[in-house]
């Protein structure tokens, strides 16, 4: 079992940094080391002459003894600290892991899911307003996407919020709640159904040996409820409620935790139940301030709410039932939706595999962005507009056009060539965006091609090089190589993708790619080749243009190969997804969890080169 992560939760710092870090620094002495702090409830001062206390940890002049994360973006300081770091490029898109204020603080933005030490946390910055401000607040947009993470596959640890939930002291035991806590001020019905919808769950070392945490801030006293049981699912919840940093009662703002994720834990562990744990708070709740709206949410049109993000009624067409005013948000960011069918918003595969590209989401969706040229994400279609009702202006010499704004053409202006570790004449090597393990790689066309099977049978020769000179290399650390194509019949620049596998386990991998067709609906038509060549001969009388395609090379010589149908939901990470799985890191399943700094990437690019120059049929 992996090793459990040691944690610190924080309720409303308050710009009282100095203090804050003297009892971080003294707990981590006498019961640490912790690997991360957690801070809920109001960050930032009141007081105007708390700035300085702030800045000397964002300048450099004191050090922050350990990662820290908050999401109470508000108070005084607020806005003149976050517009710099909003500013910054490096934390330009989507960044769900947190905003880099300075070494080891964090800013989580709006809401988000990631994972840390194996734990998964999900959260929800700032208050409920809406008076404009730029920091502080949360908006719609937040909601459905933590609405969205809710419906995905696997569990939620650590919920983060700073307001408290409305109801979270109903069917509570009376004596245990604090004096002066009551649902009637500062508590948001929005977190309580969020949670509810949400589960989250956590483990921790104490009598019982599953609990699961809701963390909150904003009312400033120190509440742990009795666990609670979950509507639909087997596992109990705790709330539990942070007092601010100093506060004049010295009831608890730093609570100490050290849990096993529940990714790691067995079943009977998920679902053991405390003696004391009662009944949900928020059906009841739900019951008292809702009555008439209590079977209302049930309804297919309401439940649906959760699934779409924007309006886009000037860029869809209605088609059939489907409401062409909102396209489906969980099918575009995650490649999959629970309603399937049912689904009253549009699965828009065009849109899905614009974001998969690395395509902007705002400007997918709503045909722009407000982060304009400071957004890291592309504002253009990477094909020929074919997912939208008109062209992109200036498509006219397409290729051209193509060439300027792909990532993988070298003479794109856009191309990472500090990834590049190896140009042929027809095909180059780079290492991954975001690799799943090191040496990962990915041969490419060096001319704009949409996939390596219709490319001129002189073309195959060099790529059977680049392929034998890769297994050699990978061969001569202990490991196989897997390689994988997606195929996206509107797909714009090819690469055959190539990742290492400890030897021990390429016998399991046939099975394994087997096992998650079969999840999928689906079976791989599978043969068995003496070498590369006539293997890839054989791919070529598979392919179909007209329709997408995935296949995988496996060490021991055998091709799966799979068409995808028209209406077929397919993963677009799907060869990578099943690598995680085998390998234990699920977590790196997504390129986007995994990217790094350029000055790290060109290092790791320049020392691969350098052990792979004597395999190099480049050279």
């Amino acid at each position: 079992m992996m090793a459990s992560p040691r944690i610190l939760l924080c309720g409303g710092v308050l710009g009282r940094i100095n203090q804050l870090f003297k009892r971080v620094n003294s707990v981590n002495k006498s019961a640490g080391p912790f690997d991360a702090l957690f801070c809920v409830g109001q960050f930032f001062s009141d007081e105007q002459d708390r700035l300085d206390e702030l800045m000397d940890y964002v300048e450099g002049r004191a050090q922050i003894p350990l990662p820290t994360y908050f999401i109470g973006d508000y108070g005084f300081d607020a806005a003149k600290v976050l517009s710099v770091v909003s500013k910054n490029s490096a934390n330009q898109g989507f960044k769900m892991d947190g905003f880099k204020v300075c070494d080891n603080l964090f800013w989580l933005k709006g809401s988000g899911k990631f994972t840390l030490h194996g734990l998964s946390v999900a959260y929800l910055s700032g208050r409920q307003l809406s008076n404009g401000q730029q920091f502080g607040t949360y908006s719609q947009d937040d909601i459905d996407a933590l609405r969205a993470f809710a419906e995905e596959p696997g569990i939620v640890d650590l919920f983060l919020s700073n307001e408290w939930p409305s109801g979270i002291t109903n069917r509570a035991t009376a004596s245990d709640i604090p004096a002066g806590i009551s649902d009637s001020s500062g508590s948001d019905s929005t977190v309580s159904q969020l949670v509810a919808e949400i589960k989250p769950r956590y483990m921790m070392f104490e009598e019982f040996r599953i609990t699961c945490y809701h963390i909150a801030g904003t009312k400033g006293a120190f509440y742990a409820r009795e666990p609670y049981s979950n509507v639909d699912a087997v596992h109990v919840t705790r709330f539990l409620g942070l007092a601010s940093v100093g506060n004049k009662e010295k009831q608890k703002f730093l609570h100490a935790l050290s849990p096993i994720p529940s990714s790691a834990m067995s079943a009977a562990e998920i679902s053991a139940k405390p003696p004391n744990t009662t009944l949900s708070p928020y059906t009841l709740a739900d019951q008292v301030d809702h009555p008439k709206e209590a079977t209302k949410r049930t309804s297919d049109s309401s439940l649906d709410s959760q699934y779409w993000r924007y309006d886009v009624s000037n860029k869809r067409q209605k088609h059939g039932n489907v409401d062409g005013n909102k396209v489906c948000f969980k099918f575009i960011s995650s490649g999959t939706c629970p309603r399937g069918e049912k689904c009253n918003f549009q699965h828009d595969i065009d849109a899905r595999e614009q974001f998969l590209r690395g395509v902007c989401l705002d400007f997918i969706i709503k045909g722009k962005c407000e982060k304009g040229p400071d957004c890291n994400f592309k504002h253009s279609l990477q094909d020929e507009g074919e997912s939208y009702s008109r062209k992109r202006p200036g498509s006219g010499n397409s290729n051209a056009n193509r060439s300027k704004e792909c990532w993988f053409c070298l003479s794109s202006p856009n191309v990472e060539s500090h990834l590049v570790t190896s140009i042929g004449e027809n095909f180059y090597c780079a290492l991954a965006k975001g690799p799943l393990v090191q040496d990962h790689i990915l041969i490419i066309p060096v001319e704009h091609s949409p996939n390596t099977l219709s490319l001129p049978a002189d073309s195959e020769i060099e790529l059977g090089k680049f392929q034998n000179s890769l297994k050699m290399y990978y061969k001569n650390q202990g490991k196989e190589a897997v390689f994988f194509e997606w195929i996206s019949k509107r797909g714009t620049h090819a690469n055959l993708q190539a990742v290492p596998v400890p030897s021990s386990k390429a016998a399991a991998l046939k099975d394994i790619f087997s096992l998650a067709a079969e999840k999928l609906g689906f079976e791989f038509v599978t043969k068995r080749f003496n070498n590369n060549s006539e293997g890839r001969k054989w791919l070529r009388t598979q392919f179909d243009k007209n329709f997408s395609c995935f296949y995988v090379e496996l060490p021991e010589g055998s091709f799966l190969s799979h068409l995808v149908e028209e209406n077929e939901k397919f993963p677009g990470q799907f060869g990578r997804e099943v690598l995680a799985g085998l390998l234990n890191m699920a977590d790196r399943a997504d390129w986007r969890n995994c990217t790094i700094g350029k000055e790290e990437e060109t290092k790791l690019a320049e020392n691969f080169k350098k052990r792979f120059e004597v395999f190099d049929p480049s050279q």
